[in-house]
């Protein structure tokens, strides 16, 4: 498949106005990602990670510089567009699961076909798909408090790909997971990446994770300190049942 850019972004910066005071977050970054890269940006607390990822993700606006996605500038869009833009092309998984106690599992990962007016059987028989996928077929009428949190981030991460977005875009998430929860979110992304092609941004500050990605942009006091290119990623190996399809994913 012929890869495209997804994101390019110039000169990007960021700055918060704390009344008397206005602190510069992101201090004039440049980048391009292509469809199907699996790019972490890694850095230390504080480093602007966070804010580089919400600016991609459209939930914050850009102080100066340009960002395109798929050569649309987000800064053009009004807010009806940008809230469709959020809907249905940014995929995003939290630390904190955020998935709503008072639905089943299944309702929440339909939960962003429904809320775009999608017809409500047919975005059911799309989230239970995604569930079965992510080996989850025995839970579509639990509540998100009877899973695990491996399990519920399982969830968050069907629920992120309900709408077969462009870019999934990630922040922390295995932050909440003991380590043979978070290894197996992090084999799933991996294989999501690799075998269905899906561009993926993350942000973590744990250097073991590294090694899933195409490139690491490596952050430093609002700027890129440099971009390492990975030559030897881990390869895909069997995740907890999870079997990946393209029918079900997209591209």
């Amino acid at each position: 498949m012929a890869k495209t850019k997804v994101i390019e972004a110039k000169n990007i910066k960021k700055k918060f106005d704390l009344g008397a005071n206005v602190i510069e977050v992101i201090k004039g970054v440049s980048f391009d990602i292509e469809s199907g890269e699996f790019i972490i940006i890694f850095g230390p607390s504080g480093c602007g990670k966070s804010t580089l990822l919400n600016i991609v993700s459209g939930l914050e606006n850009v102080s100066e510089g340009s960002l395109k996605i798929r050569g649309e500038e987000l800064a053009n869009y009004d807010p009806n567009q940008m809230a469709k833009f959020r809907q249905s092309k940014i995929g995003i998984v939290f630390q904190s699961f955020n998935l709503l106690k008072s639905m089943t599992v299944q309702e929440n990962v339909a939960l962003p076909l429904l809320s775009s007016g999608g017809d409500y059987y047919k975005s059911l028989n799309r989230a239970e798909d995604l569930l079965v996928m992510f080996g989850l077929k025995d839970h579509l009428k639990n509540i998100p408090t009877e899973l695990s949190g491996g399990q519920q981030q399982r969830v968050a991460m069907a629920r992120a790909l309900a709408t077969n977005p462009w870019i999934l875009i990630c922040d922390e998430p295995t932050g909440n997971l003991d380590s043979k929860s978070a290894g197996e979110v992090m084999g799933i992304f991996n294989t999501l990446n690799q075998k269905s092609k899906k561009t993926i941004i993350m942000v973590t500050h744990n250097p073991d994770y590294l090694k899933y990605a195409n490139r690491v942009i490596r952050l430093k006091d609002g700027l890129i300190d440099k971009i390492d290119k990975n030559h030897a990623r881990v390869p895909i190996k069997d995740v907890g049942g999870f079997k990946p399809s393209e029918h079900v994913i997209g591209q």
